[in-house]
């Protein structure tokens, strides 16, 4: 059998509902949960890393890199064959993301979830744990990049999102689908990722803002941001990529200042392209200077954004990192 370590880190897979406040809260810890999914070491040899027990929430750049300096020692170690994360579905795909564009190893890491508390009889999570160590198990799950599961279904942590706040199918690919699924502990890939990116640093900068344009948007909060003295700033643009004419004079104000400006869309799913030229349009953003992040969200844009400003703050660099 594979060796396989699990790091937990907290999330809904951890909660039960506490019978004073009716709410889930956090409850078991890894020693606990295990035992609770007594098949998951008649597939494996199971070892267990208590990272912490945190909700989705309560992660922070910086504890995802805390988190990635403690999984590159473990994946280096020739006894581990694959490593399993479970973690909170709220900013489950930017740790993942986080994790994939960090650590370069061709071992398996699977990032798992739960949509429902152990105090449901729906519980998912054992059901993702078993699923991800078949994923493991699985030769052809090398070389992938960091993998997320849930509900069956396997993604690429670089083109997955939480789709839905409830649905245990709520974890899609909105752009390219699934790589594959898990069916009755058969693993079926479809194709690989669209795109692996590495990054050596052991350091980021998380002072990055995230801000969403809207119909009739001025300058006001762009301008704020760059004058709080933000080192980067991703702005979720309509379409294509588009914003309204004010909130353009917002941005050109900001890169004025030699802040990074990375542009994304506010639509689920879709490229940014330069293709209109009306003002506040993509061809007039594309001429002062912003970033084009390809299909990334928000969320995603920004911890790459992150994790580039701890290696470089030169504009064109950062350029060349997204859009080259």
């Amino acid at each position: 059998m594979k060796n396989i370590l699990i790091v937990f880190t907290g999330g809904t897979f951890s909660m039960r509902i506490d019978e004073e406040t009716k709410a889930a809260i956090p409850h078991f810890h890894g020693e606990e949960l295990i035992k609770l999914i007594p098949e998951a070491k008649e597939l494996a040899n199971i070892s267990i890393y208590e990272f912490g027990n945190y909700p989705g929430p309560h992660m922070t750049p910086q504890l995802m890199l805390e988190l990635s300096k403690e999984i590159k020692k473990f994946i280096s170690d020739e006894n581990i064959d694959g490593i399993i994360i479970t973690h909170g579905t709220d900013t489950l795909e930017e740790t993942a993301y986080f994790l994939d564009l960090v650590i370069k190893t061709d071992k398996p890491i699977v990032v798992i979830g739960a949509m429902k508390t152990s105090s449901e009889p729906d519980w998912d999570g054992p059901r993702n744990m078993i699923d991800a160590i078949h994923i493991i198990n699985n030769s052809n799950s090398r070389g992938l990049g960091v993998l997320v599961c849930l509900n069956g279904e396997i993604n690429a942590a670089s083109e997955v999102t939480k789709t839905h706040t409830e649905d245990i199918e709520t974890f899609r690919s909105l752009d390219f689908g699934a790589l594959g699924f898990v069916e009755r502990g058969k693993v079926i890939f479809n194709r690989l990722p669209r795109k692996l990116e590495k990054f050596e640093t052991e350091k980021i900068n998380s002072n990055v803002d995230l801000i969403k344009v809207y119909a009739g948007m001025d300058e006001k909060f762009f301008r704020f941001s760059a004058d709080s003295g933000v080192d980067g700033i991703v702005v979720e643009a309509m379409g294509v990529g588009n914003v309204p004419p004010k909130a353009f004079d917002g941005i050109k104000y900001a890169i004025e200042k030699n802040i990074p400006v990375v542009l994304v869309s506010r639509c689920p799913a879709g490229e940014t392209l330069d293709i209109y030229g009306y003002p506040g349009a993509g061809k007039w953003l594309k001429q002062i200077g912003v970033i084009f992040a390809e299909y990334l969200n928000g969320q995603k844009a920004r911890i790459k954004l992150i994790v580039c400003l701890g290696i470089t703050k030169d504009v064109n660099h950062l350029r060349k990192m997204f859009e080259g």
